[in-house]
């Protein structure tokens, strides 16, 4: 995409020849999904309808950021509360592509009776060049099911409009930024949420942890941002682990689970290096997140694998 302006009229061009009557939108918050929900409303006006799921896989306020967001964007949207929806979904998942299945199942359920509620058949995606290549098919190998393409179940009554599918991320960010979208440099977060970033069974307990510790790490990150100790990365978050690990308490031998920290540089989210952080940074990362959940988790580890052979989340 060279020039945003002929896209952005193309695309509405587009939209409003695909979508001759209502539509709604899958709108998670992040940078794919709000462009295309803003070139939704520009082509359908008051005919669309931009829906956030609220599945309690969310970071810590999130629904409130993401609310704040979408006002600040110019998008008229609505908050679907869903959270025991997604955790009855995920009871007793641990393989990682399954999470992803079940994540896109319980999605496309929700926008399904959303779509019935608004009088559509039409959803919206957010989805990117990325997310088709990786998720595979045809020669492709599968990478890792995103949950807005491979989580799509074949039975789904839908009809899914993608204004997004053959651009990039910093494609998408050029893009948002000629549409005048706040924060267009926003961190990616994963689509299936914090789902993916614990390892092993998703339980609302679990999922408290990583919130937890994903707060720090983006706290910290960005108040070394801000005193200039480190460019701001692509994404940097932390990861629960499954694996159980003995800790100290005071004079107290615990079992306690571990916590790795992802903090990583990109341009497109097709490579990515992971960043060469100082350790007083990780150090201080580490004490919040021992301390903060003190007796849950023991022991932080640091990520220093780049993409590939990694991918950039751990799931």
């Amino acid at each position: 995409m060279n020039d945003p302006a002929a896209f952005e009229t193309e695309a509405v061009a587009r939209l409003r020849a695909e979508i001759p009557g209502k539509a709604i939108v899958a709108a998670s918050g992040g940078i794919d999904s709000t462009t295309a929900a803003l070139l939704v409303e520009k082509a359908l006006g008051d005919r669309a309808r931009a829906v956030f799921v609220d599945n309690g896989l969310l970071r810590a306020g999130e629904v409130e950021r993401v609310g704040s967001y979408f006002r600040s964007s110019g998008l008229h949207f609505e908050v679907v509360p869903a959270a025991d929806r997604f955790f009855s979904a995920l009871e007793g998942v641990t393989e990682p592509e399954e999470k992803r299945r079940r994540v896109g199942e319980a999605f496309i359920r929700v926008f399904e009776a959303e779509a019935d509620r608004f009088g559509t058949d039409r959803l919206v995606q957010g989805t990117i060049a990325p997310d088709w290549i990786e998720s595979g098919g045809s020669l492709r190998d599968t990478i890792k099911t995103h949950h807005n393409v491979g989580g799509v179940p074949k039975n789904s009554r839908l009809v899914l409009v993608e204004p997004l599918r053959d651009l990039y991320k910093d494609e998408v960010r050029t893009l948002a930024r000629h549409l005048g979208i706040p924060a267009a440099d926003r961190q990616p977060f994963p689509g299936p949420g914090l789902a993916v970033r614990v390892n092993g069974p998703v339980t609302p307990d679990r999922v408290r942890r990583a919130r937890v510790a994903g707060a720090i790490v983006e706290e910290e990150v960005e108040r070394a941002v801000a005193a200039g100790t480190v460019p701001r990365p692509w994404q940097y978050f932390a990861v629960l682990l499954p694996a159980r690990t003995v800790g100290v308490t005071g004079d107290n031998r615990v079992y306690g689970e571990a916590v790795s920290v992802r903090i990583v540089e990109s341009v497109d989210a097709m490579t990515a290096t992971s960043m060469a952080v100082p350790h007083s940074v990780l150090k201080t990362i580490a004490e919040r997140i021992t301390r903060d959940l003190s007796g849950e988790v023991v022991r932080v580890l640091y990520d220093v694998t780049d993409k590939p052979p990694a991918t950039i989340e751990w799931e």
